[in-house]
């Protein structure tokens, strides 16, 4: 076959560093952006990003060429040297160490991108760690409590 053809649709969830609540809707919503733009930058394509104070989802779909630790690295590193310029406030923000990323059908990517718009609302009845704990639970990933968090 003389042509490498791919489509991984992922959904990206990270966290503030110890869950702070400190992206505010100001920073937010540029935030988002600007991941969509990092992702799409590294030749991915992202449909959807979204979150709330304490953390982000991202819709992507994975470049053929890039793995998935590279492309959580660049929009790791890559937003949290532009949130830092965004506030006084914000000069020692940092991302949680871990991630979690879950493979998605294709013809699920409606519901993704609608479950990522409805996250204000969504965590409105649940905290952060109850979704994270249930996403990884759908997904069948076991996970040792003591190691999830820091």
């Amino acid at each position: 076959m003389p042509q490498s053809l791919s489509f991984n649709l992922v959904h990206l969830v990270f966290s503030t560093k110890d869950r702070k609540p400190c992206l505010e809707p100001e920073v937010r919503t540029p935030l988002h952006a600007y991941l969509a733009t990092i992702a799409r930058n590294t030749n991915c394509e992202c449909y959807r990003v979204g979150g709330v104070e304490d953390h982000v989802h991202l819709a992507i779909r994975l470049s053929r060429i890039l793995t998935l630790a590279k492309l959580v690295e660049e929009v790791k590193v890559s937003s949290s040297k532009w949130i830092k310029t965004q506030s006084p406030d914000l000069h020692d923000f940092s991302w949680q160490r871990g991630y979690a990323c879950f493979s998605v059908d294709t013809k699920d990517l409606p519901r993704l991108c609608g479950y990522i718009d409805r996250q204000e609302e969504h965590h409105q009845v649940k905290s952060f760690q109850e979704e994270y704990r249930e996403l990884l639970a759908e997904a069948g990933i076991e996970f040792d409590e003591r190691y999830v968090w820091d």
